[in-house]
């Protein structure tokens, strides 16, 4: 994706620093700019082609940058009714998709990004005027702010609190993030503040009513994908996430190549699924890469160097998802589907027995009774667990203050409002120091949970990681842009608002998909109950590419920041270690390819998001300023 847009108050200052962001070169810099009814400039960037549309109606301008499929006429009526800031959101009211809302109403502006955080918007203060972006990069070369290392360290935690979905400070001093169900409002003396835009619904449908609601926004997410005609991919790994996107994207208007790559794990059988699907899929193009062609997880991070905007284990995947990117672009794919957070979607968090307890108590203490023989854990803890209180500003400060802890493996672990983050065993004390003070004013400034229910909030913590992942991989990787479906605000919407009880019915794999896909999916394909592991996978992995995780190492910027032990590290990381031991290492491999890829690299925010090509923009164009995002259980 090569655009990227910055959005300004309708003010005098402001329009002063629109030059600031105009470098008159064909392939870097600014090559667009909307105005403000007023004329002074509003929305100055890059429009990545056919991904921008643009109508005004009197003095109201909007823009919409992403995924949708509405018409320039039918918005542009929709527009023509919106009087302030405040109804903006009428406008795009059940719009399908992935996407920015941006707009100008008489001089106000209303910025917003996706609820999933697939398209998110970052705030700075650029010489007193406030300014919003879609990139971080973009307001840190404005601000000429320096990499947050405290932040940086925060990133070392494993499993990560949901910095994408709580909003605030990012990788760079000066330039903060919008929570994504927030939307930044300013007014035309360039003051402002913030504005929920997006509350999740309440658990409450039965799930017949949940899933009839799931398969309609499913069925326009995917047409989304679909509707530009042409070829798209899609995984098809044999799981139920990403082969019900394949049954989906094949009765779109574009043609469908499906890929997927074969793993080592004699215990998985995702093969035999994804061959059963691909079968019942003959209009499709099918594209497996075999053992010994796919790349591995970690292959060539030695050297590795990337424009992303925030470090993420999904660094690892690079050799692997960039190998996959670029087979099926050469069959001609514009856009690849991914089943990413459908597991976490469509299987409810234990923690739903809390928010349940007083409602169904008998329901709840049989279920948590036959877990707890799983887990290998005391009646009491068990009760300890389900008993839990706490909010979730209480759970961050108390968690603040255990970082170094051991982690106890208990039922907490599993009830709370999410997996208790730790800091990896190689973290030295001035980084355990950090973090605590990040999580610390975290729970300072947060103002509630992602959602009231601790199973709802679980679940969009792990949909926000997702969108926030597809959104740094786009800006990454070439070739066609990855898009997550699952994420797409309606569908989270749908899929949260299902009786949890119902949705994690024992014996029953993903029920509320399942009810969704029927007459989409064959019936066969539906009662698959399994998930293929990827162990041996990884480990072989680790095995083969221990010598780009030492020359990672050599040198490490984090160790000389102090924020790791190497020599700690490299103890670990060997095809023997627990899974436990190695867990936190994917956020340490991305921290450090983070941090040297902006350290020993020319930095110049526009020169990596933007190419030489600026897409049309379709619909009411106001003139130019006159100067010048795969579905398989994966070790994490």
């Amino acid at each position: 994706m090569d655009g990227w847009w910055v959005v300004l108050p309708d003010t005098e200052a402001a329009a002063a620093l629109a030059g600031r962001l105009w470098h008159g070169q064909p392939d870097q810099g600014a090559s667009d700019c909307l105005r403000h009814a007023s004329g002074r400039p509003w929305l100055v960037g890059r429009r990545a082609a056919e991904r921008m549309l643009v109508v005004e109606a009197g003095d109201t301008r909007l823009a919409l940058s992403g995924r949708f499929t509405v018409s320039p006429e039918v918005l542009r009526r929709k527009v023509a009714r919106v009087r302030s800031a405040e109804e903006v959101e009428r406008a795009v009211a059940g719009l399908a998709g992935s996407y920015h809302v941006l707009a100008s109403v008489g001089g106000s502006v209303w910025a917003r990004g996706a609820a999933s955080a697939a398209c998110r918007v970052f705030t700075a203060s650029v010489d007193g005027v406030p300014v919003a972006a879609s990139d971080t990069d973009v307001l840190a070369e404005l601000v000429g702010s320096a990499p947050d290392m405290e932040v940086l360290a925060a990133r070392l935690l494993e499993p990560g609190v949901s910095w994408a979905g709580l909003g605030g400070r990012t990788m760079w001093q000066g330039v903060h993030s919008v929570r994504p169900d927030e939307a930044l409002m300013w007014h035309r003396d360039g003051s402002g503040r913030t504005v929920r835009w997006w509350c999740p619904p309440e658990p409450v449908l039965p799930l017949g009513e949940a899933a009839q609601a799931v398969r309609a926004a499913l069925v326009d997410a995917v047409a989304t994908c679909t509707a530009d005609r042409g070829t798209v991919s899609a995984d098809l790994s044999g799981g139920l996430g990403s082969t019900s996107l394949c049954f989906l994207a094949v009765r779109g208007d574009a043609e469908l190549v499906t890929a997927r790559w074969e793993g080592v794990d004699a215990r998985n059988d995702e093969a035999e699924w994804a061959a059963q699907a691909a079968r019942a899929l003959p209009e499709a193009t099918h594209l497996v890469v075999g053992q010994r062609e796919t790349p591995d997880w970690f292959a060539g991070i030695g050297p590795l160097r990337l424009a992303a905007q925030e470090p993420g284990s999904w660094t690892r995947d690079v050799a692997k998802l960039g190998d996959i990117l670029r087979r099926v672009q050469a069959r001609g794919s514009r856009l690849h589907l991914g089943g990413g957070v459908g597991d976490e979607l469509f299987t409810p968090s234990p923690s739903h027995w809390i928010d349940t307890l007083t409602k169904h108590p008998r329901l709840v203490l049989q279920r948590a009774r036959r877990q707890r023989l799983d887990w290998r854990v005391s009646r009491w803890a068990v009760l300890r667990a389900l008993t839990d209180r706490r909010g979730y500003r209480q759970w961050l400060l108390e968690t603040a203050d255990h970082l170094t802890a051991q982690h106890a493996h208990e039922p907490a672990d599993q009830l709370g409002w999410q997996p208790v983050p730790r800091m990896p065993a190689w973290a030295s004390p001035q980084a355990a120091r950090s973090a605590r003070d990040v999580l610390r004013e975290a729970a300072e400034r947060c103002p509630g949970p992602l959602a009231p229910q601790r199973s709802v909030h679980a679940v969009l913590h792990q949909v926000r990681e997702g969108g926030n992942t597809v959104r740094l991989i786009n800006k990454s990787l070439p070739g066609p842009d990855l898009a997550l479906p699952y994420t797409d605000d309606a569908v989270v919407a749908a899929a949260t608002s299902a009786r949890p009880e119902e949705a994690a019915a024992p014996g029953r794999f993903k029920p509320l998909l399942t009810a969704a896909m029927a007459g989409i999916v064959p019936e066969k394909v539906l009662r698959r109950t399994t998930k293929g592991p990827y162990y041996a996978d990884f480990y072989r992995a680790l095995h083969r590419q221990r010598g780009e995780m030492l020359t990672l190492l050599d040198g490490s910027l984090l160790a000389e920041a102090g924020l790791i032990d190497p020599d700690r590290l490299r103890g670990v990381a060997h095809a023997h270690a627990s899974m436990a031991d190695l867990a936190p290492l994917m956020s340490t491999v991305g921290c450090e390819i983070w941090l040297r890829s902006h350290e020993r690299t020319p930095h110049h925010p526009t020169s990596t998001l933007t190419g030489d090509h600026p897409g049309p923009v379709t619909g009411n164009e106001p003139p130019m300023c006159p100067t010048g995002l795969a579905e398989q259980e994966i070790p994490t």
